[in-house]
C-alpha cells in the first residue's frame, strides 16, 4: 500500500496544483499497489474543495483513485503522541506515519520534506 499525505491528495484533486503531474506519474507507475490515507488526511484534503463548493467533485476523485480510508481509534492515541514527541511533526503528519505503520505500507507519497525525512528514518520509501 502507498499511504498518501495531504499534499499528494490535493495535487490529485486540484489539476492546477504544482505537483499534479508528478503525483499522477507516481500513481500510474504504482498502479499495482492500493492507495490509502488516514481519515484525518482525507478530511484535510477536502477542506479547500468544501470551501469552494466542490466537495462532491473532490470526493469523486478520491473514489476514482480507490483511496482506502485508514481509520484511527482509541488505540492510536499513545502511538500518535510518541510520534509527535519524537519527530516534532504536526499531528496530521503523524497520522500519515501512523497509517503507514498500521497498514504495513512501504511507501508514503508526500511533497513535505520534513515528513519525507521522518518516513525515510523509519525505513519507508518516499518517491
Amino acid at each position: 500500500m502507498i499511504v498518501l499525505d495531504t499534499s499528494a491528495l490535493i495535487a490529485q484533486i486540484d489539476r492546477t496544483d504544482a505537483h499534479h503531474q508528478r503525483t499522477l506519474e507516481l500513481l500510474l507507475h504504482s498502479s499495482d499497489q492500493p492507495l490509502g490515507a488516514s481519515v484525518i488526511t482525507l478530511a484535510e484534503a477536502l477542506v479547500a474543495p468544501a470551501r469552494a463548493g466542490r466537495l462532491d467533485e473532490a470526493r469523486a476523485v478520491l473514489h476514482e483513485l480507490a483511496v482506502t480510508p485508514i481509520e484511527l481509534d482509541a488505540s492510536a492515541v499513545a502511538g500518535l503522541a510518541l510520534l509527535r514527541a519524537e519527530t516534532g511533526l504536526r499531528m496530521p503528519d503523524c497520522c500519515v506515519l501512523h497509517a503507514a505503520a498500521m497498514t504495513g505500507a512501504e511507501t508514503i507519497a508526500t511533497f513535505d520534506e520534513r515528513l519525507a525525512s521522518a518516513a525515510r528514518t523509519r525505513g519507508l520509501n518516499t518517491p
